[in-house]
């Protein structure tokens, strides 16, 4: 975009909802959105089982208690951090500051790849433990949301390393100097650069004054004659 500013327009520009819907950025914020929701979700809802010996409940996944809570913090903190990055996006528009949109860009692009890592790392926990769970009827029946965390714990994965590449895209872009040069230049269309005395630099002698207390000089001084001989 011409004039643009870390992938965004003039400041103060109007926000078109359409093309914002549209993007590719708002649409894998939506996506992994989802997907963090259908990773805790599960999780909550049906990753904790009865135990054959009693009614304490314990994690589905292997019984580790670490790793349910692990998928939870994890998914909650996408879903919470989707709809912050999300309102971001729609009030970017509105930063006049260089520097501001700098730091939101740096922003988006760290947090971005830190969670990719921890979606990798969660997959690979989540389907370790899984895979040492032992087979019984509780576990049979909460396999279902044990396997779909699973699965969107994948999917997240995908989606967050989209959103990193994006965030580096626009912070690849910075800053367009045109649209200050721009700016300039049609300020200054309309106005004449003061210029120099006409003149050629050597003046000439006819513009110089005699100097001031000339005396005619008299040759012939009064009160003297010449001598005859």
């Amino acid at each position: 975009m011409e004039g643009a500013s870390f992938g965004a327009g003039r400041a103060g520009a109007a926000l078109d909802p359409v093309s914002f819907a549209r993007r590719p950025q708002t649409l894998l914020r939506v996506a992994s959105w989802v997907f963090s929701i259908a990773v805790f979700g599960p999780i909550v809802n049906e990753g904790y089982v009865n135990t054959d010996s009693g009614p304490e409940l314990r994690c589905v996944f292997n019984g580790n208690a670490g790793a349910c809570r692990f998928g939870v913090a994890l998914g909650l903190g996408a879903f919470l951090a989707c709809a912050a990055f999300l309102l971001l996006d729609v009030r970017f528009q509105q930063i006049s500051s260089v520097r501001d949109r700098r730091r939101a860009v740096l922003l988006d692009l760290g947090f971005s790849g830190l969670w990719s890592f921890l979606w990798f790392v969660g997959f690979c926990f989540l389907t370790n433990q899984w895979q040492r769970t032992a087979p019984g009827p509780a576990t049979t029946q909460a396999g279902d949301a044990a396997r779909a965390a699973i699965a969107f714990s994948f999917f997240s994965i995908l989606s967050w390393v989209a959103l990193t590449v994006k965030a580096l895209q626009r912070f690849r872009l910075g800053t367009d100097m045109s649209l200050f040069a721009t700016e300039q230049l049609s300020a200054g269309a309309g106005q004449a650069y003061p210029g120099y005395p006409v003149g050629s630099g050597v003046e000439g002698t006819d513009t110089y004054q005699s100097p001031p207390f000339t005396e005619t000089l008299d040759t012939s001084p009064k009160g003297y004659q010449m001598p005859a001989y």
